[in-house]
């Protein structure tokens, strides 16, 4: 009887705590929404509240565009830290304008880096050819110690976006400009004087034990 209470103890546990990790792994997932475009939340200096504003923006800003463009295009909408990078490819100047103004006008949007290109839609072998240089940059940050940053690439242009110091930027840059395949780096960065240093604990009073 008391093995078979102990199993079903056991069972019970088990249940609690893959539904703990269940829970857990909604909240990561939501966290971590945008993180095929760059940025591990473990090195993010944006604030979790900031970071979900940005999905916000990408999803409202996202169907506004497409509302607008009507598959006439080929728009990319990358968010951080409230400023919006446009990327892709739109038949005229007019409608590149226009879809600036739809983003600027969403909530919380503080700046949009329009950089639509008026031209023909990119082809699918084009943005496979992006995706390995985005892949490939970010390796190449891994080995060089490179974080914060998120990486976007259009075009072979490799877009930089962070909150980063003016040295933290230049290590980006050059490390990007180093990866084969890429022909521009454009740095969308905000700069911070100095990076956030990690709280200590607090030491304690002489004597007591810790």
């Amino acid at each position: 009887m008391r093995s078979i209470l102990a199993s079903q103890r056991l069972r019970a546990g088990l249940l609690l705590l893959a539904a703990a990790m269940a829970l857990q792994g909604c909240i990561d997932a939501l966290i971590l929404g945008g993180a095929a475009t760059g940025v591990m939340v473990a090195t993010d200096r944006r604030q979790p509240e900031v970071m979900l504003g940005d999905q916000r923006i990408e999803i409202v800003a996202g169907s506004r565009i497409d509302d607008e463009l009507k598959d006439r295009g080929h728009v990319n909408l990358t968010s951080y830290n409230y400023t919006v990078l446009l990327t892709g490819e739109v038949p005229s100047a007019e409608l590149k304008a226009r879809l600036e103004r739809i983003v600027s006008q969403v909530p919380q949007v503080k700046s949009v880096v329009n950089e639509l290109q008026v031209a023909g839609v990119s082809s699918l072998a084009s943005r496979s050819n992006d995706a390995y240089i985005t892949g490939k940059v970010k390796g190449n940050f891994i080995t060089a110690q490179v974080d914060n940053v998120k990486v976007v690439t259009e075009a072979s242009v490799v877009y930089l976006l962070g909150l980063v110091t003016r040295q933290e930027a230049d290590a980006a840059s050059n490390v990007a400009r180093e990866t084969g395949g890429v022909q521009k780096v454009v740095r969308v960065f905000e700069y911070i004087s100095a990076p956030p240093q990690p709280q200590q604990p607090a030491s304690a009073p002489n004597g007591a034990k810790r």
